[in-house]
């Protein structure tokens, strides 16, 4: 009869003692110790240290940041404002270097106007109506009225150039090149038309009538 079942028959003890001995002798295979309080305090003041580094880190870069958005904030500021202020610049120009030629033509008008007033001033203030004869009455007549009213024409023809002849208010001398403008014929009405005509006739016809006068007495 066979005799009972023994386990320890089939086991190899040589083998068994020898893989015991082999992975007691592996690093990897030894018992993990619990970290003592020194390095669990230790890793604590690591952590605690990284998260200070972290924040400085972090506060850095915001203030990188906000100086960058400064940068960018003036940089639009900078750009926009140079387009305003040159579109500025160069209408002010415009609009003065018109104003100064229309300022340079009324000076030069008036200059001309004033020598032009002076010497019609002293032909009619040089008429002396008191040494007047009998004799050369009707002549000196004629001359003096002819003398006043090519006077009166300078006048007239100055009233239509300059507006402050005519008693009207001075306009900015940025619209002043509208105000100053002569008038064409074509824009002058019938009544300043025939004005015109009657003054440029007036001392033709008075000549005319004393050559008639002085032909009928000879």
């Amino acid at each position: 009869m066979a005799g009972e079942y023994d386990s320890t028959e089939f086991i190899d003890t040589d083998f068994t003692a020898q893989k015991a001995s082999y992975a007691a002798a592996v690093p990897g295979n030894s018992p993990v110790r619990a970290p003592s309080r020194e390095e669990t305090d230790r890793k604590v003041v690591e952590a605690q240290q990284k998260l200070v580094e972290l924040k400085r880190a972090q506060e850095e870069l915001e203030r990188e940041r906000a100086g960058l958005e400064e940068v960018r904030r003036r940089q639009g500021e900078f750009q926009t404002g140079r387009q305003e202020i040159i579109q500025q610049l160069t209408r002010g120009v415009g609009l003065l270097e018109e104003a100064e030629f229309t300022a340079r033509r009324d000076a030069e008008q008036m200059v001309k106007t004033l020598a032009d007033f002076r010497s019609a001033l002293d032909k009619v203030q040089a008429i002396c109506d008191e040494s007047w004869t009998k004799e050369n009455f009707q002549i000196e007549l004629t001359r003096a009225l002819t003398t006043v009213e090519n006077a009166r024409m300078e006048w007239n023809s100055a009233r239509l150039k300059l507006p402050l002849l005519a008693g009207e208010n001075q306009t900015p001398s940025g619209n002043r090149l509208k105000a100053a403008a002569t008038p064409t014929l074509a824009e002058l009405d019938f009544g300043q038309l025939c004005k015109i005509g009657l003054g440029l006739t007036w001392p033709l016809l008075v000549l005319l009538g004393i050559l008639i006068v002085l032909l009928a007495r000879h």
